[in-house]
């Protein structure tokens, strides 16, 4: 199993499935998820009304209709607050679940964005520490994995990705 990151555009990711920072409602939003939804065509916005709803850090499947991949995992991550409403909790959540969800569908590799740094305010560098915690955890959890992208959307981010992987990634 393979963790790696890179500085880029998730859309364009050629693996089974990418991750959107969705909202609760799974509408079409700003940022990553305006541009995954975008880029998947109008049929990911039917999609996701027939789903409804995710909750704060879990995380719900729809094809990836016209992106390179196959699945697009949706998941929720928390609004940051100061860090006192369990906010890390949930944001590795987010990661876990996600690798769960794209288990069930058979992919062996996944896309992260930086979930919850854009809008929701989470502290970037300190969003990057849990999310390389989970994508480590869940990759021993789940054996059938093989690659894990955790995808910047900006230098430092990935800089930290890299800091934070070491000799892991």
């Amino acid at each position: 199993m393979r963790i790696e990151a890179t500085c880029g555009d998730i859309t364009a990711e050629r693996v089974d499935a990418i991750v959107n920072a969705a909202n609760g409602s799974l509408r079409r939003g700003g940022g990553v998820c305006g541009a995954i939804f975008a880029a998947a065509g109008p049929e990911l916005d039917s999609a996701c009304a027939t789903i409804g709803a995710c909750a704060t850090g879990d995380a719900v499947i729809t094809p990836g209709f016209l992106l390179a991949a196959d699945w697009i995992v949706h998941t929720v991550g928390p609004v940051w607050y100061g860090g006192d409403r369990d906010e890390a909790t949930l944001l590795g959540s987010c990661y876990r679940r996600s690798v769960e969800v794209a288990r069930t569908v058979g992919a062996t590799s996944i896309a992260f964005p930086a979930i919850s740094t854009g809008i929701f305010g989470y502290p970037p560098r300190a969003a990057a520490e849990i999310a390389v915690a989970a994508v480590v955890a869940a990759a021993r959890e789940h054996p059938g994995l093989e690659v894990v992208r955790l995808v910047a959307f900006d230098d430092a981010t990935l800089r930290s990705y890299l800091e934070l992987l070491g000799p892991v990634g």
